[in-house]
């Protein structure tokens, strides 16, 4: 067993899985832990270094996927080769040292296993956040590209804030959340994704911190941490994130908030009322800005949502991201943002640096669905579908898991956030899903804690496949 006296160091802006996985490597590469070596098992590793488990994971992902260590059972982690060390001795012209050194860190090993196996044939894929392509508006979409068809006169690169038409029609949109913002504050986005990168690369210093919900969908993702930006995660209960937590966790590092208060991704809760006022009120106060990621609002279920974060700003301090990827087509990566003008134009800016605007013709398509009221209809049918698949997933959820985990009913967006009663080797049960044809969502790709979570959707997979699926995901905890 190797000996370990070394702790990341948290005040770094180095993330802490890049500084566990930078210290091994070294070990390795210069000899000091040989093949063969065993390294402790992750729950001990979590300990000396002094962070959570995914952490760990994280890390040992990526040297498994390296080559350098491999997982042997109940005899643990083994150091495979020393590789690094020749690596580490090659000319940095080589492009294996321009991939370990660019800016963007790479997914966590668990996510590219996730992209990739999605298009795979025979897949069940149980957490993908997405429409199925049974709920594809076919025939309105017909109808809107053939209206379309005739108003287009050329396709060239749009203005810096996005198509003028385009932020008229969501000006006059977005009047019915009670957000009053002329078409000069409001930036159209390749989907909500881009906003959030344009935000870290624009207007947040390297070594600032970001608090956002624990669990959450963008911890799941180094949309910030590539840009040197650390994460925080705030504890949240039924209505929202804890107040006395995001209090004690404000320190001179604090940049800003990033939150989903409607349908939260993956755990579905919604922000009361009174949350969202106190939680504005003390934002204010602390001169602290809010990102108020509102992707799925428009898949309530139940009842309408409480009214935004930003129908309640007077004073500028939320920036508003809305989307059609949730609610109509991924694939045609329209987003929004709506804020101060001075930040708009910031972020028009660097994204005219990036890819000189959003697709036209998708601009063109997002303006004639909404403007010609097709986009409501659509959306009360959407609703319906997706309540059916909602009672669905929770008839078999119900059938199948009763005595093995506990789950919320979720009252819009896409998903279950289901809990396990007994601890279980979270990334084992996610490599023998892969094995068996299911595709699951590790609640440890959202968290900053260990968690025994899956997030379930309800929205991809067809009703047939939801039953088999989940079945066949009951049978495998079962029988770990």
């Amino acid at each position: 067993m190797v000996n370990i006296d070394w702790k990341p160091d948290r005040k770094s802006s180095i993330s802490l899985y890049r500084q566990i996985v930078n210290y091994i490597k070294e070990k390795i590469g210069n000899g000091e832990w040989t093949v063969g070596s065993r390294l402790p098992v992750q729950r001990d590793l979590a300990k000396v270094f002094q962070v959570n488990r995914s952490t760990v994971v994280e890390a040992l992902d990526e040297l498994k996927a390296d080559g350098l260590i491999e997982g042997r059972g109940k005899n643990g982690t083994v150091i495979l080769n020393n590789t690094w060390s020749l690596m580490a001795s090659r000319p940095a012209g080589t492009w294996e040292y321009y991939i370990k050194n660019g800016i963007q860190k790479p997914n966590l090993f668990t996510i590219q296993i996730i992209n990739k196996l999605e298009y795979r044939d025979n897949i069940i894929r149980l957490g993908t956040g997405e429409l199925s392509p049974e709920l594809f508006p076919k025939e309105m979409m017909k109808k809107v590209l053939g209206h379309i068809s005739s108003k287009i006169k050329s396709l060239g690169y749009e203005r810096p804030k996005g198509s003028l038409y385009l932020r008229k029609v969501l000006s006059q949109y977005v009047k019915k959340l009670h957000i009053n913002a002329s078409p000069a504050s409001i930036l159209i986005v390749s989907g909500s994704l881009q906003a959030l990168q344009l935000i870290s690369m624009s207007i947040l210093e390297p070594g600032s911190t970001v608090l956002v919900e624990k669990p959450s969908y963008i911890k799941s993702l180094h949309v910030f941490e590539s840009s040197g930006i650390k994460l925080k995660g705030i504890s949240m209960d039924k209505d929202g994130i804890i107040l006395n937590e995001f209090l004690k966790n404000l320190d001179k590092t604090t940049s800003l908030l990033y939150t989903i208060p409607v349908f939260h991704n993956p755990t579905g809760i919604v922000m009361s009322e009174d949350r969202r006022d106190k939680l504005l009120s003390l934002c204010m106060r602390e001169r602290l800005p809010i990102i108020e990621d509102d992707a799925y609002r428009e898949l309530w279920l139940d009842e309408i949502p409480p009214e935004t974060l930003k129908s309640r700003d007077k004073n500028g301090v939320v920036l508003y991201m809305g989307t059609t990827s949730k609610s109509l087509a991924a694939g045609m990566r329209i987003g929004w943002v709506i804020g101060p003008e001075p930040v708009i134009e910031r972020l028009g800016d660097v994204k005219m640096q990036t890819d000189y605007g959003a697709s036209s013709i998708s601009q063109y398509t997002a303006a004639e669905w909404i403007e010609s009221g097709l986009y409501e209809i659509y959306l009360k049918e959407l609703r319906k579908k997706l309540n059916l698949r909602r009672q669905a997933a929770l008839i078999i959820l119900e059938k199948y898991f009763s005595d093995i985990a506990g789950w919320n009913v979720p009252k819009g967006g896409f998903y279950i956030w289901m809990k396990l009663k007994n601890k279980l080797d979270m990334q084992k049960l996610f490599y023998k899903c892969c094995k068996n044809g299911i595709l699951i969502n590790p609640g440890y790709i959202y968290d900053f804690t260990e968690n025994y979570n899956i997030r379930i959707s309800y929205s991809y997979a067809s009703i047939h496949d939801l039953q088999f699926g989940l079945k066949k995901l009951s049978d495998i905890i079962k029988s770990l």
